[in-house]
């Protein structure tokens, strides 16, 4: 199959009217969806946003259509997170069962211990940690290093 200027035009007007890279193989008819794509891709037609909607893509959306328009972005390490309630353990922080997405998933303790446990804490952004372990688990690599060495040299 090779793509003649009719196939290229219908090809056009099936993606402006957009229809998925599925559809328009179809109604082509000897063409693959892979194919669709990589014709449209080189063609430079307009992309698409995916179909497929995560949960915390449509959380961001509502978020964001509820936010003040004139709001100034701030940098993500020193913005504050909205916690919700973390449903606590006697000694502290949360089990493997009552962990959570939003949850930080820092381990406490051995895993082989009866009190292990997690953080529990909110989570900041799209870590996956509190604040406070974020800063301990991400650290630039000069700073790891030179305490690495300085461990090393005692």
């Amino acid at each position: 199959m090779s793509w003649t200027e009719e196939r290229v035009a219908q090809l056009r007007q099936l993606w402006g009217n957009g229809k998925s890279a599925s559809e328009i193989a179809e109604i082509l008819g000897g063409v693959s969806r892979n194919a669709v794509i990589g014709k449209a891709h080189r063609l430079e037609l307009s992309g698409r946003p995916s179909p497929i909607k995560r949960k915390e893509d449509e959380e961001e959306e509502e978020v964001a259509a509820a936010a003040p328009a004139a709001v100034e972005a701030q940098p993500a390490a020193v913005e504050k997170v909205a916690a919700k309630p973390v449903p606590e353990r006697k000694s502290g922080g949360a089990t493997i069962l009552n962990l959570t997405e939003r949850m930080c998933k820092w381990p406490i303790g051995d895993p082989r211990d009866k009190d292990f446990h997690f953080c529990g804490k909110a989570s900041h952004g799209n870590f996956p940690y509190c604040i406070e372990h974020a800063q301990i688990a991400y650290q630039p690599p000069g700073k790891r290093r030179d305490e690495d060495r300085a461990i090393l040299r005692a």
